[in-house]
């Protein structure tokens, strides 16, 4: 069995060609392809945060708004861009949202990507202490909110406050119990997953990654899953952790689907540089007739190494065709490889 989710980024653009042309469209398009998928039996419904972009970038009115609406899917991201996030406040608005879930918040969060402007967080109100990179301050604001989550107490109370207060320090409110352990990070490289390893987070690996070996994408994935597994184990961490992977994957199974992904060009990993210094590989995409796409997939190294798979999606195709791409992958792809 494997965990099934998808992953949008929630585009929109004022142009004739997207049923998505506003931010409300966005928002509220997410939230029906999230109760579609629910009912489709999807496992998870999943979000990228992108900032000075027409995309989604507040992640927690979203999540909550999906919470509210749904009863039984997982509401995620994949992933919340740590520059830019105050650790203090982003704890309180998770613990809200995922009260409103049900516990059902999965958290990914990272140091982030390359991005529409120079060094956004700036604007945000954020930069790194002296010595630091923007990477060591994502990572600091990080440890930070997982400190948080624990709910244990911390700041002195006013002798004379306005309401009650319980004994002792203080936490923040309000408090989800569990939540912790349902952090994820977003790790590009080796080294950083064996660090979100040392502190018990979750691991996201995505269709762009650090080109450590020249090898292809999904052996280094594979690669990358096995030394955080092992980091893990050797921070003698008691629980099991989880590990997902994004694909581009798209089942043909009619005209519709032949003319949007029949002459896909991206079937073979490409490499580039995401900065400077950076060399990256980026994932190719699957896109195929079912029995095809089966014998493809059942050779990727990493979707057999991880226990969830999020499935990236063309959100501005709208609900309907998006909701028709998830169920493919559901009726002629997962049974056959035995992820139902």
């Amino acid at each position: 069995m494997k965990r099934i989710g998808f992953l949008s980024f929630g585009h929109w653009t004022p142009e004739p060609y997207s049923d998505v042309r506003t931010a409300s469209n966005a928002l509220l398009q997410s939230i029906e392809l999230a109760v579609a998928a629910e009912e489709l039996g999807l496992d998870g419904a999943y979000f990228r945060v992108h900032h000075f972009a027409r995309q989604l970038g507040s992640p927690f009115p979203l999540l909550a708004a999906v919470g509210a609406r749904t009863k039984t899917i997982e509401i995620g991201t994949a992933v919340i861009d740590m520059r830019y996030e105050n650790p203090m406040y982003m704890a309180e608005d998770a613990g809200a949202a995922d009260i409103i879930a049900g516990g059902r918040l999965q958290l990914g969060i990272s140091r982030g990507s390359p991005e529409q402007v120079i060094d956004g967080w700036r604007y945000f109100g954020y930069a790194p202490r002296d010595g630091e990179m923007a990477a060591d301050m994502a990572r600091r604001h990080a440890e930070v909110f997982l400190e948080r989550l624990k709910g244990e107490g911390f700041a002195e109370p006013n002798p004379r406050p306005m309401f009650p207060n319980p004994p002792g320090l203080l936490r923040l409110e309000p408090y989800s119990a569990g939540l912790r352990e349902r952090i994820w990070w977003g790790s590009s490289s080796n080294a950083t997953s064996k660090w979100a390893a040392t502190l018990g987070m979750n691991l996201q690996s995505s269709t762009l990654k650090d080109d450590e070996t020249g090898e292809p994408l999904h052996v280094q994935q594979r690669k990358q899953i096995d030394a955080y597994r092992q980091a893990w184990k050797d921070a003698g961490h008691t629980r099991e952790p989880r590990v997902s992977v994004s694909r581009s994957i798209f089942a043909l199974v009619n005209d519709r689907d032949r003319a949007y992904f029949g002459r896909d060009a991206r079937d073979r990993d490409q490499v580039g540089y995401i900065d400077a210094n950076t060399r990256a590989i980026f994932g190719r995409s699957y896109a195929a007739e079912p029995d095809v796409l089966v014998k493809e997939l059942a050779g990727d190294e990493a979707i057999k190494a991880a226990d969830t798979l999020l499935l990236t999606i063309p959100n501005q195709l709208g609900v309907d065709y998006n909701a028709h791409v998830l169920e493919s992958i559901l009726k002629y792809v997962a049974p056959e490889l035995g992820w139902r």
